[in-house]
């Protein structure tokens, strides 16, 4: 069962924007860690913060009342991202105090109404005694004074980290990807957001290694109060029904009797390029057993035009019984 963001900010489905707000001012006042001392006021101040970024965007609100918390969180794969909604993963990755900063206008609200020191003030709510109308052509809490925000020192969010999911023909052949994002980025006037979709292409290099990072600089969501977030997506290799990758080489598994292990075989080895290259082994195969074709694996990452070694390894299938003359011929014509 995923999150309920109605019900973390106090609300019922169908509330209406400015109900989403008050409730978000409400309990975001309530839990704040400089005034709420209790264990994990922390952790629900960032769930309070989560539930009003999702619940004051329309899109995310949609998607959220269709398919809950795991239709909004869909997992990226392929060229795109997947989820029921098709269209974008989110993770809450903002700072839910640079939210509330921007939320009161980059001000303390507590320096405003509570500023007597007064530990048992009720936060439920902020407006008693001051009302929506308390402060002139505010509406509510005052907005920021001039040169205020300013004075506030920006910090870049820590980096979104995302797996990039390649199959080794990607790695083999080089290959492009696009990945959807949806991004917040301030309007003209440095205060208000606007939801914006991007495409970030990457280009998979030949014989790129798994665990390469890809990094777009600044493309998390941007506030007032932060310096968006890197994202980064760290290349992971999909598993291969053939082969399995070892660097630059790759490695397949020849399934071979007792007896081909014994006498000689011969084998049609596969390659990543659809070709086959037949080996004939004459000599006796023991178990862990290993031959190199040389310049068949996956390109060098810095000589592209190189490439490792194919490696074919060897699984020795045993009988399960044998007869008793079987037995008797065995132990004549093998070495003790």
């Amino acid at each position: 069962m995923g999150k309920n963001y109605y019900s973390i900010l106090g609300i019922s489905r169908g509330a209406s924007e400015e109900d989403i707000k008050k409730a978000y001012r409400k309990q975001a006042l309530k839990y704040h860690p400089d005034k709420n001392k209790d264990p994990g006021a922390e952790e629900r101040f960032k769930e309070i913060a989560e539930a009003y970024d999702v619940l004051s965007d329309p899109k995310k609100k949609e998607i959220f009342d269709k398919y809950g918390e795991e239709g909004l969180k869909g997992a990226p794969g392929g060229g795109g991202c997947g989820g029921p909604n098709g269209t974008f993963s989110y993770t809450f990755h903002g700072d839910p105090h640079a939210m509330f900063t921007e939320f009161f206008g980059g001000r303390n609200p507590f320096d405003t109404f509570f500023g007597r020191g007064d530990e048992d003030m009720d936060t439920d709510d902020p407006f008693v005694g001051f009302g929506m109308g308390g402060f002139p052509n505010m509406g509510g809490f005052p907005r920021s004074t001039s040169g205020r925000r300013d004075n506030i020192p920006k910090k870049q969010d820590s980096p979104i980290i995302r797996d990039l999911p390649v199959s080794l023909e990607d790695v083999f052949n080089g290959c492009t990807k696009k990945m959807k994002i949806s991004h917040k980025r301030l309007g003209p006037d440095g205060r208000s957001f606007r939801n914006e979709d991007k495409i970030l292409t990457i280009q998979v290099k030949k014989g790129w290694k798994e665990g390469t990072k890809i990094t777009f600089p600044k493309e998390g969501d941007e506030t007032p109060t932060n310096i968006p977030a890197d994202i980064v997506f760290v290349l992971k290799d999909k598993p291969h029904s053939v082969f399995k990758r070892d660097g630059s080489d790759l490695v397949y598994t020849a399934k071979i009797s007792l007896r081909e292990a014994l006498c000689g075989c011969s084998a049609n080895v596969p390659t990543l390029d659809n070709r086959t290259i037949p080996i004939a082994f004459k000599d006796i195969i023991r178990p862990g057993t290993k031959r190199r074709i040389t310049g068949e694996g996956l390109p060098f990452p810095k000589f592209p035009d190189q490439r490792g070694d194919l490696i074919v390894d060897f699984d020795i299938r045993f009988p399960e019984r044998l007869t008793d003359s079987s037995r008797e011929v065995l132990a004549r014509v093998l070495p003790a």
